[in-house]
């Protein structure tokens, strides 16, 4: 994939943020359902995380599916690798594997 600055700021948010979720809209008003469901289970899992609003800005939305080679939004990464979409986030948080997860890279930065 060749470097341009929209991929190499998409690389700086995913790298510098231990949990970063790309989302339609906000933690506090979503714009589409699933980026709603995926902030509450990463509230329910005790994640403290970033986002970035892809409405907000059309270059990241139209860069990070290049980047991930993931189609949809919302996305969540997790200590710099793609966890997936709400689904995949939903199932984790059911098996209770996205709390493992979460408290992983809360830790992790934490001792940072």
């Amino acid at each position: 994939m060749p470097n341009s600055p929209t991929i190499d700021r998409i690389k700086a948010l995913v790298e510098g943020h231990p949990i970063v979720l790309f989302m339609k809209g906000t933690p506090q008003f979503p714009m589409c359902g699933f980026s709603s469901r995926a902030v509450q289970v990463l509230k329910a899992a005790g994640a403290d995380f970033a986002h970035v609003n892809v409405l907000e800005d059309p270059e990241i939305r139209a860069n990070l599916p290049r980047y991930s080679d993931w189609p949809t939004f919302p996305q969540l990464f997790i200590n710099g690798e793609l966890i997936g979409g709400c689904d995949i986030t939903v199932e984790l948080f059911d098996s209770g594997e996205l709390h493992r997860m979460v408290a992983e890279a809360q830790k992790q930065k934490d001792e940072a």
